[in-house]
């Protein structure tokens, strides 16, 4: 298991962008969250399979159809192994 951190910058706010981050968490199997930030971008944690992790991170990199990503930066941390599902978190 690995876990990544991400920031995805662009329009990714008032366009669905979280609840579509979510949906491909899900459908790849991934654990943790999303959310808002203050300065427009949206972070994010995912954690579950390498394979697994590459496909979603290829997907948020190309967006939803109402959303326009202009980069992502992703790193890998340490997991957290005891969350059980994917969730949306306020904004920071």
């Amino acid at each position: 298991m690995k876990r990544i951190h991400g920031i995805v910058s662009g329009k990714v706010q008032g366009v669905g962008f979280r609840y579509f981050t979510m949906q491909e968490a899900i459908e790849h199997n991934l654990k943790g969250w999303v959310r808002n930030r203050s300065d427009g971008t949206v972070e994010f944690e995912a954690e579950g399979k390498e394979a697994s992790l590459k496909s979603f991170t290829a997907k948020v990199k190309k967006g939803s159809r109402t959303s326009k990503v202009d980069n992502v930066v992703t790193y890998e941390i340490e997991p957290k192994k005891t969350e059980t599902r994917f969730r949306k978190r306020k904004t920071k």
